[in-house]
């Protein structure tokens, strides 16, 4: 089972180099030895070719790192090669399947610290350590381009939709969903008493018409009072 997921990082000529051993053996620079000495058997390698910004090949490691005095692949730069690892091929695409870097690398975990239009800068160096969703991602993409006949040449399977989720409703204002015009329950108008709720035999005070006063009742008039 493989541990890491790893992208090897080549010109063309060096990925050619690769090739023609049949992916049996990749070369690996000094200056990242302590990455170097983390491949075990069994971890996943991505081959990503610098210059022409493409995805290539995948392989499997079948041994940890040893060093090799031979010079089989050429320089970049001062860089030499003198460590070596064996592998055995995976997915190997033909030169005109070449995955370009460009339709893929703006959905990879591994770049979300780069600006979107510098995403190539994160893919500087010989060796780097991918998150195993990212290296599934491409592996995948690159099987769809070799084996799917359904896939066009070059292009990668559209993104599949995701479901929308329903918005979820808070609870509902006072009066909303009532009819228009109506007035909500408990917002009667201030010293209103509403219908029906009145006490009985009870006289709502202030309204009793003057002069029918009923037979023998008194009525205070500036402190005396008269009967009739």
């Amino acid at each position: 089972m493989a541990i890491n997921f790893w992208m090897i990082i080549s010109n063309p000529n060096n990925f050619r180099i690769t090739q023609e051993l049949g992916f049996t053996k990749q070369g690996l620079k000094s200056q990242h030895r302590r990455k170097i000495q983390r491949i075990e058997n069994g971890d996943r390698i991505l081959f990503y070719v610098s210059v022409d910004r493409c995805f290539t090949a995948t392989a499997t490691a079948t041994s940890s790192y040893f060093e090799q005095s031979e010079e089989v692949w050429e320089k970049e730069g001062r860089a030499e090669w003198p460590y070596q690892i064996k592998i055995k091929p995976e997915i190997i695409l033909e030169r005109h399947q070449h995955m370009d870097a460009n339709l893929l690398a703006p959905r990879l975990d591994y770049i979300k610290r780069w600006p979107p239009e510098n995403w190539y800068m994160a893919f500087q160096g010989n060796l780097h350590l991918l998150p195993k969703s990212d290296f599934l991602l491409i592996e995948e993409e690159m099987k769809k381009l070799k084996f799917g006949k359904a896939h066009k040449r070059g292009t990668l399977a559209p993104p599949q939709d995701t479901p929308r989720r329903r918005r979820k409703r808070g609870p509902a204002r006072p009066g909303q969903g009532q009819p228009p015009g109506s007035q909500p329950h408990g917002n009667q108008p201030h010293g209103s008493q509403p219908r029906g709720n009145q006490p009985r035999g009870s006289q709502p005070r202030g309204n009793q018409p003057r002069g029918n006063q009923p037979h023998g009742s008194r009525e205070t008039t500036g402190g005396a009072s008269t009967q009739s």
